[in-house]
């Protein structure tokens, strides 16, 4: 029905991103279509994409946009997909998979086979159409490895968005989701507002209700509460990082609820594809947590809510302890405690 990126022929018939404005979700789908780098860059950064597997993959397609409209001699666009490269790189730092993704396409566009101009945009569009293909198989197999973890009937607790809007293809924690009401489950989704951009509120709950699940909205401060008074079956959270021992980064608010689940003795479980983990990163002490603007704090809708001068800390993510995770839902399978162990061994080529 939508999707959050798409490789298109623009109007002057060259390759362009167009990619749906998730600032502006539910109230319009309006999309912005990009034609360089420096757009896709600007677009990661002012969140019109977000979600690791999305921004990742508008990598991808930054490095084919660049070499199919970048230099015509061989040289000067190498010089250039790097330079690209490198600023893509710094469009937010936490989530691995923008760097993942970086990687594996200058590894295929540093292909010394690679001779010619042509050859080099040929690559560079077939591999980034590649990792998009490949995350939503991958997605796919997630939600298959998730299904015998979610019961019939479940009611499950969900954090910020994790859908297609987030993906790019099939939702990772919210593709579980989606998978296990397509299969016939009867599931009910519980929805953090997600402060202070409300990717939840927006987003999730623009998806449950596209995809016709039962949801009900809540605020970030209420899991504790609804988990004490109400049935909660399990919390199904994505992922921007994962440690090599297990500590996961994901949007603010996810440590919270997982504190919350484990003093519930509800099953906490994170949901991403392998190259959401990092084993250089030994733990989540080593993670960089990308600090954002204090206007996303400070304003709603552009109205000044605090008074003037009030001092604001809006970290981006935070660090959920491996301890206090059930599992990590993997393409690979899942991964069960002690999670340093069963992370490596899943990721074994």
């Amino acid at each position: 029905m939508y999707r959050a990126i798409e490789w298109i022929t623009a109007a002057d018939g060259k390759p362009a991103v167009r990619m749906m404005d998730q600032r502006l979700v539910p109230e319009q789908s309006t999309t912005v279509d990009c034609t360089d780098y420096q757009q896709i860059a600007a677009a990661i950064e002012t969140m019109v994409i977000r979600g690791a597997p999305a921004i990742g993959l508008a990598a991808a397609y930054g490095l084919a946009l660049t070499a199919a409209r970048g230099p015509q001699d061989i040289a000067s666009l190498r010089d250039t997909l790097h330079q690209a490269a490198a600023r893509l790189r710094t469009a937010r730092p936490t989530a691995v998979n923008l760097a993942w993704a970086l990687d594996r396409m200058l590894r295929r566009l540093n292909d010394p086979a690679l001779q010619t101009v042509e050859a080099v945009q040929a690559a560079a569009a077939a591999e980034a159409q590649a990792i998009d293909a490949e995350n939503l198989q991958m997605e796919l197999d997630i939600a298959r490895h998730a299904f015998p973890l979610i019961p019939d009937p479940a009611y499950i607790y969900h954090h910020c968005n994790t859908g297609p809007l987030a993906t790019g293809g099939y939702g990772t924690a919210l593709g579980a989701i989606r998978y296990a009401h397509e299969q016939g489950k009867r599931v009910h989704v519980f929805v953090d507002e997600t402060r202070p951009r409300l990717q939840g509120a927006r987003l999730t709950t623009w998806e449950l209700q596209q995809m016709g699940i039962p949801f009900t909205l809540l605020p970030d401060g209420a899991s504790g509460y609804i988990m004490r008074t109400r049935r909660v079956d399990l919390c199904l959270v994505g992922c921007d990082r994962v440690a090599a021992n297990g500590d996961v980064a994901n949007k603010i608010g996810t440590y919270n609820l997982a504190l919350a689940a484990h003093a519930h003795h509800v099953p906490f479980y994170v949901v991403g594809p392998s190259s959401s983990v990092d084993l250089q990163t030994p733990n989540g002490d080593a993670i960089p947590i990308e600090m954002r603007p204090a206007e996303e704090v400070t304003h709603i809708g552009g109205v000044r809510i605090t008074p003037e001068g009030c001092p604001v800390a809006n970290p981006a993510f935070d660090v959920t302890p491996a301890a206090l995770l059930t599992g990590i839902v993997t393409e690979r399978g899942v991964a069960y405690p002690p999670l340093g162990e069963s992370l490596a061994r899943l990721l074994r080529p």
